[in-house]
């Protein structure tokens, strides 16, 4: 059987930056296990895999894979998707639209607003199924800073100081002083379980105030060896949980409170995330993340 595939570079407005992604259509009659092995074979972040929704009105039902395990939800392929079926239902008709895509996740409904505009890369933005809430306290001091390649004293600016917070998808937040720090920061596989094994994930979001766009607000990086390769250029979950080290640290008032979140410059796949949260009396109430995505390729798999 053929099935439709294309890969999108998400969060980023132009070819080859991003996070690349994988979305493979007509996936109906492939069970867990054949889409773990496609996702292999693409070897990229994440594949998603297209299905007819459980619920009629809804845009389809979606499942999502790195190359070796099942995520319940991560955001760079909910806007990738989201883009591709908005673009696809189009018809490449080149005028401006607008477009609600609803998928099904294993987290529950995610509702995605699209805007297509001739001559620019599409842009998605989505309500995040949780809003960001502590996953328990971080490894000591010392051992991130030795699983990170880091000195202890690189750790930590402000008042900012590591801890772990989850949007679906937990992590664990790494202050870092500055960009010099986070250029040489590295994974210590010997060390990372210690470190960084609160769960299977075992994922740290490294970031700090100091950027290299102008109009970002934080410099992200994000590692998870056990996961992927070692690191991830974009990662909307990661951002998602980051309201949480932002309302615990800045203190940001009620109302709507956006940042830019710049990650993926280290490996040269510069990509820049939209983050929005509403808060009332300090507390998050809807978190949302938004970015552009460009189509790089076409295909079909047979199998």
């Amino acid at each position: 059987m053929s099935r439709r595939f294309h890969t999108l570079d998400v969060f980023a407005d132009k070819a080859l930056e991003g996070n690349p992604l994988a979305v493979v259509l007509d996936s109906e009659g492939l069970d867990g296990k054949r889409m773990q092995a496609i996702a292999g074979e693409f070897n990229l972040s994440e594949t998603v895999f297209v299905m007819p929704p459980a619920n009629p009105a809804h845009s389809a039902k979606i499942r999502i894979f790195t190359p070796s395990n099942e995520l319940p939800f991560a955001g760079h392929p909910t806007v990738g998707t989201a883009i591709l079926l908005a673009t696809l239902k189009s018809n490449g008709k080149g005028s401006a639209d607008d477009a609600i895509v609803v998928l099904e996740e294993a987290v529950g409904p995610v509702r995605c607003g699209v805007k297509l505009k001739p001559g620019k890369a599409p842009f998605a933005e989505f309500d995040a199924p949780r809003v960001a809430e502590p996953a328990g306290d971080p490894a000591p001091l010392d051992r991130l800073a030795a699983a990170l390649c880091l000195a202890p004293n690189e750790i930590g600016f402000e008042n900012h100081k590591p801890t772990r917070f989850t949007a679906g998808v937990p992590y664990t937040f790494v202050p870092v002083r500055d960009l010099k720090a986070m250029a040489r920061a590295d994974v210590a596989r010997q060390y990372w379980q210690e470190a960084f094994g609160h769960d299977a994930h075992a994922a740290a979001f490294l970031y700090c105030r100091e950027t290299v766009q102008a109009n970002s607000d934080f410099h992200g990086r994000m590692f998870a060896p056990q996961v992927i390769a070692k690191e991830d250029p974009a990662t909307g979950s990661a951002v998602a949980a980051f309201t949480g080290v932002a309302l615990k640290f800045d203190a940001p008032p009620d109302g709507l409170n956006k940042w830019i979140i710049e990650q993926g410059f280290e490996m040269g796949r510069p990509s820049i995330i939209y983050l929005e949260a509403e808060t009332k009396g300090g507390k998050l109430r809807t978190t949302r993340i938004g970015g552009h995505a460009v189509l790089l390729q076409s295909g079909t798999i047979d199998l």
